[in-house]
């Protein structure tokens, strides 16, 4: 069967509580904490920043995925990851120099990722998909949780997973937004690798068991 990573979203939890959700995290079969950097820029929207990740980073057991969802990256990459990001993603949209930034996080002993939009087309990574240890995929518009899955993503998986295949690379793809049990299997299907989600989670009944039920799904082949 395939293997995959699930990774809670902070951004979904209750920040007054912050410390019994990562906690209950901690406690479940989550392999990573995945954490929106939002500037009100690139994203109509503000997260946190710097030290609210090394707090994070503090409690929270598992691998600290940072996703930057900012301008100009470059400026902060150092920063977060001396917050503690184990992985660290950008947005190609948000730089004219991707391949450059790439080296700069993996010089740094940390696994580097770069986030496409919804409306950017696989085919741009074309000449740095053997750099990447991971793409994600944002299947909402970046800015806001609680969106509903852009369906028309699962498409784009396949098309990434192939190349991927055909290049016999390592690189893991990333699903972001809108992910949870009625939809987890059709994503992994589809190619993905680990499976973002947020309020499905942090919003459920019982946040544990949800986590359990997402790494209990059994997908044994590729739906390319």
């Amino acid at each position: 069967m395939k293997k995959f990573l699930v990774a809670p979203s902070v951004l979904a939890a209750n920040f007054a509580r912050l410390e019994e959700d990562l906690t209950m995290v901690n406690n479940s079969q989550a392999d990573w904490l995945h954490v929106d950097i939002m500037d009100g820029r690139f994203v109509p929207n503000i997260s946190f920043g710097q030290s609210l990740v090394k707090v994070m980073d503090s409690i929270c057991e598992k691998t600290i995925d940072v996703h930057l969802m900012i301008e100009e990256p470059e400026k902060y990459v150092s920063s977060f990851v001396d917050s503690g990001a184990d992985v660290l993603t950008f947005h190609i949209e948000a730089t004219n120099h991707a391949h450059r930034l790439i080296q700069q996080i993996k010089s740094m002993d940390v696994k580097a990722g770069i986030a496409i939009n919804p409306q950017t087309s696989v085919d741009v990574l074309d000449d740095i998909l053997e750099n990447l240890d991971l793409v994600c995929v944002m299947s909402v518009n970046p800015g806001f949780g609680g969106q509903k899955f852009i369906y028309r993503t699962l498409d784009k998986l396949k098309k990434l997973k192939t190349k991927i295949i055909e290049r016999n690379l390592n690189t893991k793809i990333e699903v972001d937004g809108g992910v949870g049990l009625q939809n987890a299997e059709a994503i992994l299907g589809a190619g993905a690798d680990v499976l973002v989600a947020g309020s499905s989670v942090f919003k459920s009944d019982n946040p544990i068991e949800t986590i359990s039920r997402l790494k209990g799904i059994q997908v044994a082949n590729y739906d390319i």
